[in-house]
C-alpha cells in the first residue's frame, strides 16, 4: 500500500445530511392541491433528469432556475405562488453538517492531506452547510465542475487531476458501497466505507468504519505502517 496523499469526502450521508428532507410524495400532492396534475414519479423523474443530466451541463445556482428546469422537464408551468412555496419549503429543510465532519476535515488538513468533497448534489444546495469547512477543503467537485454525474468514473478523475494525485494516493470516504467504494476502487483508488447505523455488509469491502473519527484514524494509521 502506497501513501496517501488526498482524502475525498462523500457529501450526503458523510459530510452532511438532511435532517427531514422534501419528497416527491410531498410535492407531488401539494402540486395536485394547487391543481398540477404532477405524479410523485414524474416529480421524482424530472427532478433526476435535472441532477444528473442537466446541471452538469448548464448549473444553477439556486432554487428557482432549479425548480424552473424541473417543471420545464415536466411541461408544466406553474405560478408564482406555487413556485415561491416550494422554495420556501425547500429553505426550510437544508443540508446540515455532520457533527463529526468539522473535526475530520480538519484532522485531514493537520496531517497534511489533500481534501476534496465529491457529489452530484448541485453546490447551492450544501453551500452553506460546508461554510465552517469550506477553508479546509481544497476542492468542491460537483456535476458541473465535473461536466458528469458522480456514476461517471470521469468525475473521480477530474478530482485527482486537479488535486494532482495519483490514483494510489487518494482514498475515498462514503456511505454508499457503489459509487463511493466500488467505483472508486475500479479506478486504483482506496475506500472506506461509512456505516453510521450498522446496517451495511461490512466483509464487502476493505475498511469499514462507523465514524468520520474512526476513519481518518485508519487512513494515519495506514500512512505510518506505509513510511
Amino acid at each position: 500500500m502506497g501513501v496517501i496523499k488526498a482524502v475525498l469526502f462523500d457529501l450526503n450521508g458523510t459530510l452532511a445530511f438532511l435532517d427531514d428532507g422534501i419528497t416527491a410524495e410531498h410535492v407531488s400532492d401539494y402540486l395536485f392541491s394547487r391543481g398540477y396534475e404532477v405524479s410523485s414519479q414524474q416529480y421524482g423523474a424530472a427532478w433526476s433528469f435535472v441532477s444528473f443530466i442537466d446541471y452538469p451541463k448548464h448549473g444553477y445556482g439556486g432554487w428557482r432556475s432549479y425548480l424552473l428546469r424541473v417543471f420545464q422537464r415536466l411541461h408544466v408551468r406553474v405560478d408564482g405562488e406555487t413556485l415561491n412555496e416550494l422554495i420556501r419549503l425547500y429553505r426550510s429543510r437544508p443540508f446540515q453538517l455532520c457533527p463529526d465532519a468539522a473535526e475530520a476535515v480538519l484532522k485531514a488538513k493537520e496531517n497534511g492531506f489533500k481534501t476534496a468533497i465529491v457529489t452530484s448534489i448541485a453546490y447551492f444546495r450544501f453551500r452553506d452547510a460546508i461554510r465552517p469547512i469550506r477553508k479546509r477543503l481544497n476542492l468542491v467537485m460537483t456535476g458541473r465542475e465535473a461536466g458528469c454525474d458522480k456514476s461517471n468514473p470521469n468525475m473521480y478523475r477530474k478530482v485527482l487531476e486537479l488535486l494532482k494525485v495519483k490514483p494510489q494516493e487518494a482514498i475515498m470516504i462514503g456511505d454508499e458501497l457503489l459509487l463511493d467504494v466500488q467505483l472508486p476502487k475500479q479506478l486504483g483508488i482506496d475506500a472506506i466505507l461509512l456505516d453510521r447505523e450498522d446496517k451495511k455488509d461490512g466483509q464487502l469491502v476493505d475498511a469499514f468504519v462507523y465514524s468520520l473519527d474512526q476513519a481518518m484514524e485508519t487512513i494515519i494509521r495506514r500512512n505510518l505502517e506505509s513510511s
